[in-house]
C-alpha cells in the first residue's frame, strides 16, 4: 500500500507480497501483548484490521481490473509465493483476534478463510510451477520467498492449536479434531521447509550470488523455523494430558527444540549477509515492500521463544524475547517509517503511477 496514490495505480502494481505487512505487524502485536503493552497490542491491531481491509479491496480491484498483470505475476518463479502471505497474514489477524482482543468468532471466520485460501493457493502455486513449459533454472527461479509456503501452512496450524484451547464451547471430539489437523499441518510444514530449503541453500551456496541478490526475502529462512517453534510449543501446551495425541508430545518436544536451534542458527549469518550487502557492496538502504519479510522472522522468533520456554519449561530463555520484543518494535517502527517517507508523494512532483 501506498498513501497518495490512486486506487488503480496501487492495484496495476500491488507486489504478491503486500500481506507481509499484515503478518509482521499482527506478530509485533501478539509479541507486545505477551510482554504487558496491551495498549501498544490493541492499537497495532486496528491498523492492521485497516490495513488488511485496504488490502482485501485493492486485491479485488486487481483481479477485476488487471487480472493479466495477477495472473503473470502467479506463474512467475520468482513472484508466486508471495500470494500465500495472504494465507499467513489472515491467520496471523485471526491470532490477534484471539490473543489481543479475544474475539473467538472474528478468528473462527478468519481461520476458515485462511485455510480455504491456504487450500487453493499451495496446490495452485506448486501445480503452476511443476506444469510451466518454460523453466529459468535454479537460480533464477528459487529463493527465500519460496519458504512463505511454510510460513502459511504454520500459520494454519498454529491457529487450530489456538482455537481448540480457546473456544471452551466446542465439544471435545472437535477439538480433538482441531489439534490433530493442526498437528498434521505442522508435519507437513515441516517436511516442505526440509524439501525447499535444501534447494534455497544450494542456490545460496553453491550458484553465484550477487550482493542485489540477497533480499530481504532469504529471512524467511529462519522466520520459517520461527513458526515452527511457535506452532509445536503450542501443541505441547495445548494438547491433553491424555490421549493418543499426548503420547506424540516427546516426538513433537525434539522437532520443536530442532526447529528453534535452527532459527538460531540462522541469525548470525543472515546479519553477516546484510553486513556484506550493505556495508561491503554498499547496496543503498531503500524500503521495498520485502523489507516486512525481516520484520516477521525476529518478531516471531521472540514469540515463538516465549512459548518455547513454557513448553519446554526452560525459564532461563526467557531472557531473549524480554530483549526480543524491543528489538521487533524497533525494527518494526523502521520499516514503517521508511514505507511512510518511501510512499508518500513530495510536494514538487505530481502524484503519478508507478512503473514495475
Amino acid at each position: 500500500m501506498a498513501p497518495g496514490r490512486s486506487m488503480l495505480a496501487l492495484a496495476r502494481t500491488l507486489d504478491p507480497g503486500s500481506f507481509a505487512a499484515i503478518m509482521a505487524t499482527g506478530i509485533v502485536s501478539v509479541d507486545a501483548s505477551q510482554h504487558g503493552m496491551p495498549w501498544l497490542a490493541q492499537a497495532l491491531f486496528a491498523l492492521n484490521l485497516v490495513m488488511f481491509a485496504s488490502l482485501c479491496a485493492i486485491s479485488a480491484l486487481r483481479f477485476v481490473r488487471f487480472r493479466d498483470a495477477l495472473i503473470a505475476d502467479f506463474v512467475d518463479p520468482g513472484s508466486a509465493a508471495g500470494f500465500l502471505t495472504f494465507v499467513a497474514g489472515t491467520c496471523v489477524l485471526a491470532v490477534q483476534c484471539l490473543i489481543v482482543v479475544h474475539v473467538p468468532v472474528a478468528a473462527l471466520v478468519l481461520g476458515v478463510v485462511g485455510a480455504i485460501a491456504w487450500v487453493v493457493l499451495v496446490y495452485a502455486f506448486f501445480a503452476t510451477m511443476i506444469a510451466r513449459r518454460v523453466k529459468h533454472g535454479l537460480a533464477r527461479s528459487i529463493h527465500g520467498g519460496w519458504l512463505v509456503v511454510i510460513v502459511a501452512t504454520q500459520s494454519v496450524a498454529v491457529l487450530a492449536f489456538l482455537l481448540s484451547a480457546d473456544n471452551s464451547e466446542l465439544s471435545s471430539e472437535t477439538q480433538r479434531v482441531l489439534l490433530f489437523s493442526g498437528l498434521c499441518l505442522h508435519l507437513i510444514g515441516a517436511a516442505l521447509y526440509l524439501l525447499i530449503i535444501t534447494l534455497v541453500f544450494y542456490r545460496m551456496v553453491f550458484l553465484p550470488m550477487r550482493a542485489r541478490d540477497f533480499r530481504p526475502t532469504y529471512w524467511i529462512n529462519m522466520g520459517a523455523l520461527a513458526i515452527s517453534t511457535l506452532a509445536g510449543s503450542l501443541f505441547i501446551l495445548h494438547v491433553p494430558s491424555s490421549g493418543p495425541l499426548a503420547d506424540l508430545v516427546p516426538f513433537v518436544k525434539g522437532f520443536t527444540l530442532f526447529f528453534w536451534a535452527t532459527a538460531s542458527w540462522w541469525i548470525p549469518l543472515l546479519l553477516l549477509l546484510e553486513l556484506w550487502r550493505h556495508a561491503w557492496k554498499r547496496i543503498p538502504l531503500r524500503y521495498e515492500v520485502d523489507d516486512w519479510d525481516i520484520v516477521f522472522p525476529i518478531a516471531m522468533y521472540t514469540v515463538g521463544t516465549f512459548e518455547l520456554a513454557h513448553a519446554l519449561q526452560l525459564d532461563f530463555l526467557l531472557a531473549i524475547p524480554t530483549v526480543g520484543v524491543y528489538v521487533s518494535l524497533l525494527v518494526w517502527a523502521i520499516v514503517a517509517l521508511a514505507w511512510l517517507v518511501r510512499s508518500s508523494p513530495r510536494p514538487d512532483q505530481s502524484i503519478a503511477p508507478s512503473r514495475r
